[in-house]
């Protein structure tokens, strides 16, 4: 039976402004039958990342360069529906690199057949590249000890949201940094913030100073810029500061604005380090194995932002930018928007 599959290319790079709708071009054609030791998948939900702008764009050098007309790529959970590995039956629940696409013909080596107690999504989320990077980040680059207190920027994000509760496991005082009344609440009353400070109407300086008079010990990163530049003037001595990401680079393009403030970390003795996830992935079954454990036991919760139908994934790509998600955004191909 031939099946029809969708899929979104890249038509444009958006450098210097705002991801939109016509970087993207719908094509279709027909999904590719697999061969010997191929299977063919059906994507259910794909996940979406603010390094996908830096894909699009090139920046960065530690992913292979994209082309205009490529499928835009990513990560995402399906059900093989064609077999011709035999360990990968029809039915199996598999997570895998399919990109933008409803159907997926890739080798039976590239994909990860998933523990059927565990909700498909979390294997996008928590237990996939946000949960690893907030883990392995903590680890081997925040660095923080019971008693330090913390500030996570984007923290109602898909990383952020599992930073904060993994610096809380770590015995942390967490200050969240976000966007409006709604994620400031959702920091304290779902993720077990100490505080939330919201950035559009608060001034950050001042509520750093009252909500941090000791300084800051540890500063999770995920936006840069101006913010950036005005948590670095509140740090305690010995601070650590994890570069994780710069989404406010998003409307600017290039690296994202330098911070006037980067002096104070000599006057603190500081370290700031950023980090790539790619290099601990020798400590990614250790994660896994923690993050479940602390996922079934209620201590971590999986916070997701579930957007509906594969005709919306560059709009879903956009509420990154716009800081509409709230958690791990993700996309289910089937429904209404």
């Amino acid at each position: 039976m031939e099946r029809i599959n969708r899929r979104w290319v890249i038509a444009d790079r958006p450098v210097g402004r705002d991801v939109t709708e016509a970087d993207f071009r719908l094509e279709q054609g027909a999904a590719r039958a697999p061969g010997e030791g191929e299977v063919l998948v059906q994507v259910d939900l794909l996940a979406f990342e603010p390094a996908m702008k830096g894909w699009m764009e090139n920046i960065g050098g530690y992913v292979a360069r994209t082309e205009l007309g490529d499928m835009m790529r990513g990560s995402g959970v399906g059900t093989v529906i064609e077999s011709a590995a035999p360990r990968l039956p029809v039915g199996t629940k598999v997570l895998g690199p399919f990109g933008w696409q409803e159907f997926a013909t890739l080798p039976a080596e590239s994909v990860q057949a998933l523990d059927g107690d565990i909700p498909p999504s979390a294997h996008l989320g928590v237990l996939g590249v946000v949960g690893l990077t907030a883990y392995c980040g903590l680890k081997h680059v925040a660095q923080p000890f019971a008693g330090d207190t913390m500030v996570v920027t984007g923290a109602a994000g898909g990383v952020g949201a599992v930073v904060v509760q993994l610096a809380k496991i770590a015995g942390c005082r967490v200050i969240g940094i976000a966007g409006g009344a709604e994620k400031t609440r959702l920091l304290i009353d779902e993720l077990g913030a100490d505080a939330a400070i919201d950035y559009r109407s608060a001034d950050l300086g001042a509520e750093l100073k009252r909500l941090a008079p000791d300084g800051i010990d540890v500063v999770w990163d995920n936006v840069g810029g101006t913010i950036l530049n005005t948590i670095l003037a509140h740090l305690a001595l010995n601070a650590r500061v994890a570069i994780c990401g710069g989404i406010s680079r998003s409307k600017t393009g290039g690296m994202p604005v330098g911070p006037e403030n980067y002096f104070n970390l000599v006057f603190k003795r500081a370290t700031m380090r950023g980090f790539i996830l790619n290099d601990y992935e020798a400590d990614f079954p250790v994660a896994r194995a923690r993050l479940s454990r602390w996922l079934a036991d209620g201590r971590l919760v999986a916070r997701e932002d579930v957007q509906q139908g594969f005709e919306n994934a560059p709009r879903t790509l956009m509420r990154l930018f716009s800081g509409a998600n709230v958690g791990k955004q993700l996309l289910r191909l089937g429904g209404d928007a």
